[in-house]
């Protein structure tokens, strides 16, 4: 059970870490990002451990799903944004 926790974290900053080599111009600060994908990495695994009782591949396939879809709530718009008045 330890290992799947460590293992978790370190898919989950596995995640984050290319994130922020990816789109780094669209995300906060690095320490947010980096904890945001261990976080989600910790509770994916658990959540999916839970789910399907203990079976390791799966449970690190959900860490890493839970992990992608914590850092991509990250994400800001590319350009500016436009703003449209409902009255115009």
């Amino acid at each position: 059970m330890f290992l799947e926790a460590l293992g978790s974290v370190i898919l989950g900053l596995a995640v984050a870490w290319l994130a922020m080599h990816r789109l780094s111009h669209r995300l906060p600060a690095r320490r947010l990002v980096l904890s945001t994908g261990a976080a989600g990495g910790l509770f994916g695994a658990f959540l999916t451990n839970s789910a399907l009782s203990g079976n390791l591949l799966l449970t690190l396939i959900g860490a890493a799903t839970v992990a992608t879809a914590s850092v991509s709530l990250l994400l800001r718009p590319a350009g500016r944004l436009r703003r449209h008045s409902a009255t115009v």
